[in-house]
């Protein structure tokens, strides 16, 4: 026959408080419940456990003995419970996490292993793509998104701000100059992102002026990345995001052109679905990428 392990717990709980009242209080039982759990026990076992009178109780020497033996066996019980209960709490599942492309190989995937190894239960299904994705349609449970967001039909979390900066190599200095204000642009040959919400359109800000270039050139590309090759040349120059060529620009291999102006402020947003209450999976990934995106 199985142990009678409620009748082990029940008399461990008599036996830590010296009162059946107080063992049936702390359980939520009846007097008559943990009475009966102890005459159960002992008539399996063949030994009185517990001296009873109408005013106090004691352990017998067995009860003494035995007592040590089912405290192991509650808090056994009890671990066990409360370990199952981590775990079915434990965020788990599927998280569809979508970000611009080179954005999401230079940021993004290096910070998600340490998520991956801290939440064994979830998996990402990263999805890296420059054009802007919907998130309703396209099932997205989270997505990065570098822009402008005056407004929003999403939750939105701002995390960093990103600066863009007009990029060329020495090479395409030397041959064509150094241009000394955005209307220079004009006439030299650019490298047009396609992917810009402002088309071929770039606008500068400095202090209260402002002014707009409509850029042209020998190459267009609907990722940044694409441009490497031919700024490294000096076939054109390029507007690009500071962690695109911040690391260049510090080598050498680029120069930053037109410094005292800058083009309108864009900053990294977290995106959700609104409505409704969000997985638990979707929130640690949110909060892990907060703290290791905004630190950028």
């Amino acid at each position: 026959m199985l142990p009678d392990l409620v009748a082990w717990a029940i008399f461990a709980k008599i036996a830590q408080h010296g009162s059946f009242a107080r063992a049936a209080a702390d359980l939520g039982v009846s007097n008559a419940t943990v009475s009966k759990a102890v005459s159960r026990l002992e008539a399996r076992l063949g030994e009185k456990l517990i001296h009873r009178t109408s005013r106090r109780l004691s352990l017998t020497e067995a009860g003494r003995v035995l007592s040590v033996r089912a405290a192991n066996i509650l808090a056994e019980a009890e671990a066990a419970e409360a370990e199952a209960a981590q775990q079915a709490h434990a965020p788990r599942g599927v998280i569809r996490l979508a970000a611009p492309m080179s954005f999401g190989l230079r940021e993004v995937a290096p910070v998600l292993p340490p998520f991956l190894a801290a939440n064994p239960g979830i998996s990402i299904d990263l999805r890296l793509d420059d054009r802007r994705v919907d998130l309703i349609a396209d099932g997205i449970d989270v997505a990065l998104r570098i822009a402008a967001l005056d407004d929003s039909s999403f939750k939105v979390r701002r995390l960093c701000p990103v600066d863009r900066w007009v990029v060329a190599s020495p090479a395409f200095v030397e041959r064509h100059g150094a241009p000394a204000h955005p209307a220079d642009l004009a006439a030299l040959p650019c490298l047009v992102y396609t992917y810009l919400s402002s088309g071929d359109r770039w606008t500068f800000l400095r202090g209260g002026e402002r002014v707009t270039v409509l850029a042209s050139g020998p190459m267009r590309a609907n990722n940044g990345d694409a441009f490497a090759g031919a700024l490294a040349a000096g076939v054109g120059a390029a507007l690009q995001p500071d962690f695109m060529v911040r690391d260049k620009i510090a080598s050498g291999e680029l120069v930053r052109l037109l410094a005292d102006w800058s083009a309108p402020p864009l900053a990294l947003n977290l995106l959700t679905p609104a409505g409704g209450p969000r997985p638990a999976r979707v929130t640690a990934l949110i909060d892990h990428l907060a703290m290791a995106l905004s630190r950028r």
